[in-house]
């Protein structure tokens, strides 16, 4: 992987591990040649994944819609600033921007993107590996409650176990690196997208 979006909080929380992780995890991807793609914010979860990265000479590409550039704070050391004109586009660039996406602590705008990165590889439009890095138990409930979806019949099991998940940094990394995408859908006719 060359490039790994990571979705994440624009607010700090109050876990110092959390904040402490989201360091680690971008001096990780510096130190793994990895380029981070994120939401360009210099505050919050979002601005320490892109410190670590920056601190250890990473690169880093921001993409922010428009409207959010003074919310939240775009910052102006990245390797690239890419300024886009509503939410939904700033998902897809950073999609088309990635090889990989790591869902980190954050709040529903995070939700969202990891529910619509999910669902656009469960319908088959995308065979990219996605990791939570389910730090200090933050996300324990997201994965008992999609397995209740799973046993009630909402979901399948293999689309829940396409979504990987680890505690450590390392551990979602190497099974990011080891992931085996879903096969397509049958149903699906590629030649309509």
């Amino acid at each position: 992987m060359k490039s790994i979006a990571v979705f994440c909080g624009a607010s700090l929380g109050n876990d110092a591990l959390i904040i402490s992780e989201a360091y680690q995890l971008g001096k990780t991807l510096a130190k793994e040649n990895i380029t981070l793609v994120y939401g360009a914010a210099k505050i919050g979860v979002m601005g320490r994944v892109a410190e670590g990265t920056l601190d250890h000479n990473g690169k880093v590409i921001g993409v922010i819609p428009d409207f959010l550039k003074t919310k939240e704070i775009a910052s102006n050391l990245l390797t690239e600033l890419i300024v886009t004109k509503n939410m939904h586009d700033r998902k897809v660039i950073m999609y088309e921007k990635s090889d990989g996406f790591i869902i980190m602590p954050g709040g529903f705008g995070t939700l969202d993107e990891f529910f619509e990165i999910t669902t656009w590889g469960q319908l088959g439009l995308h065979s990219k590996p996605i990791g939570i890095l389910n730090t200090n138990g933050y996300y324990d409930a997201l994965i008992g409650q999609s397995k209740v979806m799973v046993e009630r019949g909402f979901l399948k099991q293999e689309n829940l176990e396409a979504v990987v998940v680890d505690t450590t940094i390392e551990g979602v990394l190497e099974k990011m690196k080891n992931f085996e995408p879903l096969p397509k859908p049958k149903w699906l006719n590629t030649e309509r997208i």
